[in-house]
């Protein structure tokens, strides 16, 4: 990110734009029944929905953090919202009958831009080197440079009942492992993806044997599919801290479908782990 210091003001603004563009939008779900309420930090200057089947309410006189969202059954839409300071944030909003989750707290890291251009100087170019935002245009930009190469550390695969989940690639850079994870659909059902988790399992010796699994959190996604179409090959990174594992442990990755059975469970050895391309 270093060589960001050393490009124009101007080219440094489109690429900041275009890197928080090209995100893949998170998705809220509503129903006419409940009503699903929005934090924001800063207070509701305007938000707007693409179809008539989604209601988005908010106090309009006076400013507030919170709106309300609501939908009647349809196709997929989306939620555009600018907070008073010029923060703007996108979403994807869709209708489901039952509802898991009914209050998200937007965070300030969400936002997909401002709607005036910021002017930055260097020194500000300096200070930003290491933000959220740019760790984040890194990682997305890598990612996708990955997502494009060919490049094999071996052969990682299960497979079960026409789902095939594979890590094709495990790549080292500055304090991050990149895990190149491909999930190809065969069957002639389309795979609603519930989670994907990557853990580290160690076996504990004894008498009594025994296994404890340690989830590892991803610090960024890329290309994370809700579902899997039949005859699809999707193909996503996980990124996360660096970690080492000794020989008496080894990764897991767990591919579980929404309302189905057909889970795997994929066993990453520990050679592989320690020495990332």
């Amino acid at each position: 990110m270093k060589n960001l210091i050393f490009i124009s003001l101007s080219l440094f603004s489109t690429v900041i734009t275009t890197a928080q563009t090209s995100f893949d939008l998170d998705t809220i779900y509503a129903n006419d029944q409940k009503n699903v309420a929005l934090f924001f930090p800063e207070p509701i200057r305007q938000g707007i929905t693409g179809s008539e089947n989604y209601v988005f309410t908010y106090n309009r006189e006076k400013g507030q953090y919170f709106g309300l969202l609501q939908a009647k059954p349809g196709n997929e839409s989306n939620l555009l919202v600018v907070n008073k300071n010029g923060a703007v944030f996108s979403y994807i909003v869709k209708y489901r009958k039952k509802l898991n989750r009914l209050n998200y707290f937007i965070p300030t890291s969400k936002s997909i831009g401002n709607e005036k251009p910021i002017a930055l100087d260097l020194t500000t170019i300096v200070k930003r080197e290491d933000t959220i935002d740019n760790r984040t245009y890194y990682y997305y930009k890598f990612c996708s440079y990955l997502i494009g190469r060919k490049q094999r550390i071996g052969r990682i695969k299960k497979r079960n009942e026409g789902i095939v989940l594979s890590v094709e690639n495990i790549v080292f850079d500055k304090e991050e492992l990149y895990f190149v994870i491909q999930v190809e659909n065969k069957s002639s059902l389309d795979y609603d993806l519930n989670f994907l988790k990557l853990s580290v399992e160690t076996r504990k010796k004894g008498k009594k044997k025994s296994l404890q699994r340690l989830y590892q959190e991803p610090v960024f996604k890329y290309s994370l599919p809700s579902k899997a179409k039949e005859n699809e090959t999707v193909r996503l990174v996980y990124v996360l801290p660096k970690f080492s594992i000794g020989n008496d442990r080894r990764a897991i990755l767990e591919l579980n479908e929404k309302n189905g059975e057909r889970n795997l469970k994929l066993k990453i050895s520990h050679r592989f782990i320690n020495n990332p391309n």
